[in-house]
């Protein structure tokens, strides 16, 4: 059986743990369809963020937020943001790295630390 003060520990531990496993996923790469706008909308921007960010640090982000459409040009960067289950938000920058047969290909890398 644990104190309340102990469960509160416990949990702010495992807080941080999923803190710093998210901050170490500093890169990973995600796939998508061009739409006819030569855009990837921005819902399937969030979700596919939030997949390959969950598939790396076996926590998926609690939201992730994105400005709008990312457009599908090598070299194009759009901040985003994900919130945490304990309520810290990280951004994080998502950069269109090729574009082949309607499909852009784009890294995410998450700050190193969270925003105030």
């Amino acid at each position: 059986m644990t104190t309340p003060g102990t469960a509160r520990r416990i949990g702010s531990r495992i807080g941080m743990v999923s803190v710093t496993v998210l901050a170490a996923c500093a890169l990973t790469s995600c796939s998508a369809s061009i739409s006819s706008g030569k855009k990837v909308a921005k819902a399937e921007v969030e979700k596919l963020s939030s997949d390959q960010l969950a598939a790396k640090t076996g926590q998926a982000p609690k939201s992730v937020t994105c400005p709008g459409d990312l457009k599908a040009k090598v070299g194009t960067v759009m901040r985003c943001s994900l919130a945490t289950s304990d309520g810290r938000k990280f951004g994080f920058a998502v950069t269109v790295t090729s574009v082949k047969d309607n499909v852009a290909h784009f890294d995410i890398k998450v700050d190193d630390k969270p925003t105030p």
